[in-house]
């Protein structure tokens, strides 16, 4: 049985993805925070093991690495993200740390220190960035930027673990609009050129596709509708 650890997959886009790959017969680790509830729901009756963890923190982070007790991990995928609009002039630098704490350094330490595990199937590691690469979003620059690092990351390692490890990233695209920018979300789905918004599944479905593509490392997938052509 094959064994993926991610984190933040309690709810949202990183349920979809739980779910797809636990419908697929294998075992997940599923990480989260305050979402216990939606969490064990996912878990009950199937191949999970739920793992609360703050991972702002270093005991949550080392919670988490210590409770991955399979001997072997597939498939690490960086899923959790802090997502809140923000004006720059007001952007401190408490909050550029939970930022750059959640999409950049835990996904260097959490690969790092499941390395071994992953080496030993030959397995892959996936992080979930954003389309936001190369524009400029009124807001968002604590986001994109540290979103944009975690995208290094990912090209950086893809190189420098290889051949053992096959590093990848995905770039959902208008897939599910956060409370405060569901006008902003319209106005992006009408430029989209297949016209439509997405749907968690198609991240997930993204997600099973990388995780079998054993000539594929490197690559950011957009997941967008073909926004990024525009």
């Amino acid at each position: 049985m094959r064994c993926a650890v991610i984190t933040g997959g309690a709810k949202r886009i990183g349920a979809a993805i739980t779910n797809a790959l636990l419908d697929d017969g294998w075992m997940v680790y599923i990480h989260c925070n305050s979402s216990i509830e939606e969490a064990e729901k996912l878990a009950e009756g199937r191949d999970a093991i739920v793992v609360q963890a703050d991972l702002g923190s270093d005991a949550g982070l080392k919670h988490l690495i210590d409770s991955i007790d399979s001997p072997n991990v597939d498939l690490l995928i960086h899923n959790a993200s802090i997502y809140r609009k923000e004006d720059f002039e007001k952007v401190t630098g408490d909050l550029l740390r939970d930022y750059s704490r959640i999409h950049f350094e835990v996904p260097f330490l959490l690969t790092q220190a499941l390395l071994p595990k992953i080496q030993i199937k030959k397995g892959s590691v996936i992080g979930i960035v954003d389309t936001s690469w190369n524009h400029a979003w009124e807001g968002l620059s604590h986001y994109t930027a540290t979103k944009g690092a975690l995208r290094q990351l990912i090209v950086n390692l893809a190189g420098e673990l290889a051949p053992e490890v096959r590093v990848n990233g995905i770039a959902p695209g208008a897939i599910i609009a956060a409370e405060w920018e569901q006008e902003m979300f319209d106005k992006i789905v009408e430029s989209v050129p297949l016209r439509r918004a997405g749907d968690p599944i198609d991240v997930a479905n993204a997600v099973k596709f990388l995780a079998d593509a054993d000539y594929i490392t490197g690559y950011i997938l957009p997941v967008d509708g073909g926004w990024s052509l525009t």
